[in-house]
């Protein structure tokens, strides 16, 4: 356990995505198991595709720190366009999941720019089956949100996985 989940908005105050708040329990994190996520984002522009978004993905092997690679869409991993994997995972024309619906938070591009946030609200995390890098342990996470070479916002994470 490394002080545990902790979040911070690295956009440095210049992008127009910023993450105000947000908070994960259980810490850690368990696999399977039920996450509360409260968050509030808010956006002085409308994002549309394609939006890329390039992750960095670290975890602590004792007092060292390894980028993991990318494999099979896990991991440090860049994705040329969000909107299309949101688009895959959601079919467009269909409601956006709960609690997202609820909420009004949209799940498809274009996002219209405004704040969003999402009161604490209960997601289960199915058993996957995670590849053995991927499990207990403690993580961190730089995610850089972009459109046409413009960063739109960006995000670090870290946290701790506990996988049953």
């Amino acid at each position: 356990q490394v002080g545990g989940f902790a979040w911070e908005d690295c956009g440095d105050g210049k992008d127009p995505v910023v993450l105000k708040s947000l908070s994960v329990v259980p810490d850690p994190i368990s696999i399977p198991g039920s996450l509360r996520v409260s968050a509030a984002v808010s956006s002085s522009k409308a994002m549309a595709s394609p939006l890329k978004a390039v992750l960095v993905v670290e975890k602590a092997l004792g007092d060292l720190w390894i980028q993991l690679p990318c494999i099979d869409q896990l991991g440090s991993c860049t994705y040329n366009d969000v909107c299309t994997i949101l688009d895959d995972l959601i079919p467009p024309g269909t409601t956006c999941p709960e609690p997202l619906l609820t909420y009004g938070i949209p799940c498809h591009c274009p996002f219209k720019a405004g704040s969003y946030s999402l009161p604490a609200s209960d997601f289960d995390l199915p058993d996957v089956e995670l590849p053995a890098w991927m499990t207990n342990g403690n993580y961190r996470v730089r995610a850089v949100v972009s459109s046409g070479g413009q960063e739109l916002g960006c995000v670090k994470l870290a946290f701790s996985l506990q996988s049953q």
